[in-house]
């Protein structure tokens, strides 16, 4: 009997491991799907063709070790690709995907929330009239282990890939591959990134132009980290008192007098002023600093950032961030969060030094992880049976060596047509708005870079965008900057005279 049944056992058998082979999730090395769209920016039709695919980062011996997903958008009713702008946007993490500034900022379609950024269901996209692709190309690139990117060969070690210069090394290659594959090579370029996406764009500005001789237009720096900078000490503790000036402002949590002042155009400057001139020398006396100063500032401090004086001197006038998300709206049973203030969390307690979990990351999670998901099935008519990493497998990470900030100074030297635009929002406590300004000043202590050095700030936080009157001022700033920032016609690349 079992003689007879065993022909069909191991046909059986057999299937059963064919189906299992097939359903292996595993990347393409290699994979391209168009599709085309149109969407209306600014009362402008803007056909476009979307292609959605894979492609290898190669090791020195060109054989593939990883494969990158990306997405990228190419206006079709333009003639001349060699004055058409490309854009190529990173976010950060490190371990972060592509989609946050895909599927919220500058592409074609963004999240179905509300004009605050707070998720809606049904979970989904609509059409962004906002969307840069009117005036530039745009690819969205995920990074290895974010996305749907991965390794493609296991005995390439991590390190190859995680690691501020080793990221920017092989993200170097593959984006020069990209561009001489698309026939890119003559079109004005330009990198975008958001958070630590910003540590990535501004190496890569430098290993592009001195490891590929690829020259960029421009850089635009979102939400920016500390870029490698040096602030530690009085600076870093010092620096944070606008941002908490600016979420106190918004909850209400300040005298009469300064609530009736505007946030950007009266109370911001006022305390950036107090900061640069009275607590960043103050917080670097230590305790040299006489009492009844030390009085003084914290009473001025506490007036600023809606902390009563007692937990100023209690933190020698420093005051962390962790605190302050905790403390300040702790008499009403409330948080606020670190990567928009202006969101509020409950705790289980009331008690304690830091919250429990971020109010804000915590909503958007909500909107983001269902509409990518639908989005690259649907719109994109990519398949696939891999998990799409919203925040991807990228530890141990190596942090030395970050000398990004100077590595993109050193490339606008070296480059006159390339400018940085920044844009911060005043309520982002992760990166804070005043310390991406710092970031300017000490990527140019000389002042010769400060024609091509801009910045743009919002009454929002860490991705500013999510607001709706944000998304389009922000997507306005950046067509603008594409616009201002590609030279008149045969206009030679050299210094005719430096700002002093």
């Amino acid at each position: 009997m079992f003689k007879r049944f065993m022909p069909i056992l191991l046909s059986a058998l057999l299937l059963a491991g064919t189906v299992h082979a097939q359903e292996k999730r595993e990347i393409k090395v290699e994979s391209a799907v168009e599709t085309s769209g149109e969407v209306t920016i600014n009362g402008t039709r803007v056909p476009y063709k979307a292609t959605a695919g894979t492609m290898p980062v190669w090791n020195d011996a060109g054989e593939p070790i990883a494969s990158l997903f990306y997405t990228y958008y190419e206006r079709t009713d333009v003639q001349n690709k060699a004055e058409r702008p490309i854009v190529f946007s990173f976010n950060g993490g490190p371990g972060s995907g592509s989609l946050w500034m895909h599927l919220a900022y500058t592409g074609p379609y963004v999240l179905n929330i509300d004009d605050e950024g707070y998720p809606l269901q049904p979970y989904g996209v609509k059409k962004n009239p906002h969307s840069i692709l009117d005036v530039a190309d745009i690819i969205f690139i995920d990074p290895v282990n974010t996305g749907y990117s991965r390794i493609v060969d296991k005995d390439t070690p991590r390190s190859t890939f995680f690691g501020v210069n080793a990221d920017i090394r092989y993200l170097a290659d593959w984006v020069k591959s990209f561009v001489t594959r698309q026939n890119r090579w003559q079109s004005p370029k330009y990198l975008i990134g958001e958070s630590y996406g910003t540590t990535r764009v501004s190496g890569l500005a430098y290993a592009l132009q001195n490891s590929h001789w690829m020259y960029l237009n421009g850089v635009i720096l979102v939400s920016p980290t500390g870029l490698g900078l040096d602030r530690s000490g009085a600076v870093m503790q010092a620096n944070y008192l606008p941002y908490y000036a600016a979420t106190a402002w918004y909850h209400e949590a300040l005298a009469p007098e300064l609530q009736a002042k505007d946030l950007e155009a009266d109370l911001l400057p006022e305390v950036e002023a107090y900061t640069l001139d009275v607590v960043l020398p103050a917080i670097a006396k230590g305790g040299s600093l006489p009492a009844a100063e030390r009085n003084k500032i914290a009473e001025k401090m506490a007036y600023y950032s809606g902390l009563s004086k007692d937990v100023i001197l209690q933190h020698a006038l420093a005051v962390p961030t962790s605190f302050y998300w905790k403390e300040l709206l702790r008499d009403r049973g409330l948080t606020v969060g670190r990567l928009d203030s202006r969101y509020r969390g409950v705790d289980r307690t009331d008690a304690g030094q830091a919250y429990d979990y971020d109010p804000a990351l915590t909503a958007w999670n909500h909107a983001f992880s269902p509409a990518m998901n639908y989005y690259a099935k649907n719109i994109l008519k990519y398949n696939t049976d891999l998990t799409y990493y919203l925040f991807g497998p990228v530890n141990p990470w190596d942090r030395s060596g970050d000398n990004t900030g100077m590595q993109l100074a050193q490339a606008m030297l070296q480059n006159p047509y390339l400018h940085v635009l920044t844009q911060s929002g005043y309520y982002d406590g992760g990166t804070d708005y005043f310390n991406a300004k710092y970031n300017h000043w000490a990527m140019d202590p000389a002042g010769k870079l400060q024609d091509r050095l801009e910045f743009k700030g919002y009454r929002s936080g860490h991705m500013m965008y999510l607001r709706a009157e944000d998304l389009k001022n922000a997507n306005d700033d950046v067509r603008d900057f594409i616009k201002r920032t590609i030279p008149a016609k045969d206009a030679p690349a050299k210094y005719w005279e430096v700002q002093k």
